[in-house]
């Protein structure tokens, strides 16, 4: 794991590996404690993070049009909706996300080719997303490995999305760099501790740059 010089300013980021996890399209264990962080959250809303709003006009983006994905989680629950179910390792990301206020991005690791590297999205490159045609990130935060982007703070890409034929999974938090690195480390832990409560597996690598 790698983040770019440029960003090292702006960004701080945190990632976990994982092997032999289980991967389930519905796991009922969740039900519970999804509905209870549900419970809490609207009756005592998190502040929506001013610093991550921060990072993304830092590289330009407007985050009021490309929300990070842990605010488009909180104004979901927020309305009334439910945290979307669509299997384990995405739930529990988005069960994280939802409570700290930071992006999450959860990524089949057997489809990662090679050294992953966070940095600034390069004039025309793209990815076909998750439920969207193409996320375009020129100029973007952007997860990226031998083949190109495969992620940001909003949207990740259909090629390393997972999937109950997944066994090796790669999370990536994008935390503010302005914010205590003690946050980013609470986070991890925390998601490291529900993936094997909730996924089995072993955690690999653990990384806080």
């Amino acid at each position: 794991m790698r983040l770019s010089s440029s960003l090292h300013p702006i960004v701080r980021l945190g990632a976990l590996t994982f092997e032999g996890v289980t991967v389930v399209e519905r796991e009922s264990r969740l039900d519970a404690p999804l509905t209870e962080a549900e419970r809490r959250v609207r009756l005592e809303p998190p502040r929506e993070r001013e610093a991550v709003r921060a990072m993304y006009r830092n590289v330009g983006l407007d985050p009021t049009k490309r929300r990070p994905s842990s605010e488009a989680l909180l104004r979901r629950v927020l309305k009334g909706d439910r945290l979307p179910r669509v299997n384990a390792l995405v739930d529990i990301c988005n069960w994280c996300s939802l409570e700290l206020q930071l992006p999450y991005g959860v990524y089949d690791l057997g489809r990662v080719d090679g050294d992953v590297e966070l940095r600034l999205g390069q004039t025309g490159e793209e990815y076909a997303g998750i439920r969207k045609d193409v996320v375009h990130v020129d100029g973007r935060l952007a997860l990226a490995d031998r083949l190109g982007p495969f992620g940001n703070p909003s949207a990740d890409s259909a090629r390393t999305m997972v999937t109950a034929a997944t066994s090796a999974a790669l999370v990536a938090i994008y935390a503010p760099r302005r914010s205590d690195e003690s946050l980013l480390v609470a986070a991890l832990d925390l998601t490291a501790r529900r993936i094997l409560e909730y996924a089995g597996g072993r955690e690999t690598l653990r990384v806080v740059l």
